[in-house]
């Protein structure tokens, strides 16, 4: 029987989307607790568990039970350095954090992927997020939520020069290709972990705008 989430598991929590994320499940009257390891110290909250250092070191520390969990890491490969340590963090260590999941008792998955995402594309970047998205469909979880969302708008605490220069033109293309806020990717993301259905379930960012409404 379905359950709606009351611990969760939540990964990224101190980016632009895992912050407005967090913010929402700790003001949610059913979440019980949230467990959300972080490099750095996150605003304490009564519901909230924030182990601190580096996620691949305190994946074997956590502990359960987690019913859902949400996934929000990602990096760029200017941050990164390096198309290796790239796929070190958006394609390894998401994995490693599902399997982790997994073991902790969590049923539904929720990833934040990216448009574009295909494990056949030329484009390393998409690449990599699509072989990602089709390691976790082999992990058979009873429920997994891959999200695809178009650049992400809003203020972040890392300056990207990239981002800063295109957000104005993202926020009037069409459809799925029109950026969208963290703040309303983050309200669909609730509203996808509330969902019932078994299974595998892709969304697209036209999709995730009006669920964030």
């Amino acid at each position: 029987m379905y359950l709606t989430p009351q611990r969760i598991l939540l990964a990224g929590a101190s980016g632009l989307t895992g912050e407005h994320l967090l913010d929402r499940l700790l003001n949610e009257p059913t979440v019980a607790r949230v467990l959300a390891p972080s490099r750095r110290p996150l605003a304490e909250h009564p519901h909230l568990e924030n182990p601190v250092g580096e996620l691949r070191e305190l994946l074997p520390q956590l502990n359960g039970p987690i019913d859902t969990a949400f996934c929000c890491l990602g990096t760029t490969l200017k941050q990164a350095g390096s198309q290796e340590a790239f796929r070190r963090v958006d394609h390894d260590l998401v994995l490693a954090f599902a399997e982790r999941a997994r073991e902790l008792g969590a049923r539904h998955l929720l990833v934040v992927s990216a448009l574009g995402a295909d494990a056949k594309s030329a484009l390393f970047y998409n690449r990599v997020k699509g072989e990602m998205e089709e390691a976790l469909k082999d992990q058979a979880w009873p429920q997994l939520t891959l999200v695809r969302p178009s650049l992400l708008l809003g203020p972040r605490s890392d300056f990207r020069l990239g981002e800063r220069l295109a957000a104005p033109l993202m926020r009037w293309l069409p459809g799925k290709y029109r950026g969208i806020e963290a703040t309303v990717l983050a309200r669909a993301l609730w509203r996808l972990a509330l969902e019932e259905d078994d299974g595998v379930c892709t969304v697209e960012s036209a999709q995730l705008r009006r669920l964030g409404r």
